[in-house]
């Protein structure tokens, strides 16, 4: 391993430099996680490792103590890390066996965007999730609040509910919603008293979606966050916070302004952990069910000397008024699944979103 300062050295001379400055400002997250993206892939130089199991865990190691961007967060110390795994290391051992080392020492991290790939698997921190309740089940919702009579386009179930609510589901940000989808959506539910945006059990994906979808709640630009980028090796070396913010969208598309209640749970994560956390601040907007899952880091690249690659959060992403989200949204309104209820053919979080859209939560 290159000491401190060579480290220090190779990402200050390195022919890409990292840039300063407020180029960003007023951009969409979209579009800076981009540059972010291309900042990181090509800033220093790349130090050489052996194909062999301790050259795979020396660089595997490197790699993200560089760039990784929630060790203090985490409360980890890295080097310890090092030490006690590397001690597992030997040149004699398996692909499988390297690969369990490997997947551990990444656990340590308790972050869902960190992951390492191998052909024949691929290591995911499960215990964001696992350790809470569903508080989510789709059948439930499809056949006793709508008989399954209810509309599908672009991942997104929607339909109105008895109360003259109108509901959406959106099951993954990664799904492409086009402008014309939410047209249509919006346009059905247009006679409803309010809405309902059930996010619940969405992992993530596109961040575009989620502007796209925010861009109908409000009528002027409003700020969504801030991010940050790794500017050098050093565990804190992260630049000033670049502000994002989302617009509404234009074009005579339709708008909605009357009350919106977002439903979440522990499964909400990643991109649509941020959707909740950008909802959460507009007007006419309640946030109920559980915290989510977080996942605030965007994630990062890169590929190991034997062609494993490994996926990591690298710049860490933070609500309006410069909190972390990493740990999840907190909701306005708290309530899990009753199991009585489901058993009765009862959603507690969807009544209560109702109830809230209807008369209003605290």
């Amino acid at each position: 391993m290159i000491n401190g300062f060579m480290k220090k050295a190779a990402w200050l001379t390195g022919s890409r430099r990292i840039c300063g400055g407020g180029v960003l400002c007023g951009a969409s997250l979209a579009s800076m996680i981009l540059v972010v993206a291309s900042v990181l892939g090509g800033c220093h130089e790349i130090e050489d490792y052996e194909n062999s199991p301790k050259g795979v865990f020396e660089q595997l190691w490197g790699v993200l103590d560089e760039h990784y961007c929630f060790f203090k967060q985490k409360d980890v110390d890295w080097n310890e890390i090092h030490f006690r795994y590397g001690a597992m290391v030997s040149d004699r051992m398996t692909d499988e066996e390297l690969f369990s080392v490997c997947s551990d020492m990444l656990d340590e991290l308790k972050d869902g965007h960190t992951n390492l790939s191998a052909p024949f698997a691929t290591s995911y921190y499960k215990k964001w999730w696992s350790d809470y309740p569903q508080n989510y089940d789709a059948r439930l919702v499809e056949e006793s609040y709508f008989n399954f009579n209810y509309r599908s386009v672009g991942g997104v179930k929607y339909g109105i509910l008895p109360e003259n609510v109108g509901y959406m589901h959106y099951s993954s940000f990664s799904y492409a919603l086009g402008e014309g989808n939410l047209d249509a959506i919006l346009g059905y539910c247009v006679s409803c008293a309010a809405l309902i945006v059930d996010v619940r059990d969405n992992g993530g994906g596109s961040m575009t979606n989620v502007e796209m979808l925010v861009g109908r709640f409000t009528d002027k630009s409003v700020l969504a966050g801030s991010i940050c980028h790794k500017t050098g090796p050093g565990h804190d070396d992260f630049s000033e916070p670049f502000e994002y913010y989302i617009n509404p969208a234009g074009g005579g598309r339709v708008m909605w302004g009357k009350p919106v209640v977002v439903l979440c749970n522990r499964s909400t994560f990643s991109a649509a952990n941020n959707f909740v956390s950008v909802m959460k601040g507009l007007p006419n907007v309640t946030v109920v069910g559980a915290t989510t899952g977080g996942g605030s880091g965007m994630p990062f690249s890169s590929e190991l000397v034997n062609g494993w690659g490994v996926r990591f959060s690298a710049s860490p992403v933070r609500d309006p008024e410069g909190r972390l989200t990493e740990f999840g949204i907190e909701p306005d309104v708290v309530v899990d699944m009753n199991v009585e209820d489901a058993l009765a053919g009862r959603d507690t979080m969807l009544d209560m979103a109702v109830e809230v859209a209807l008369h209003g939560g605290s």
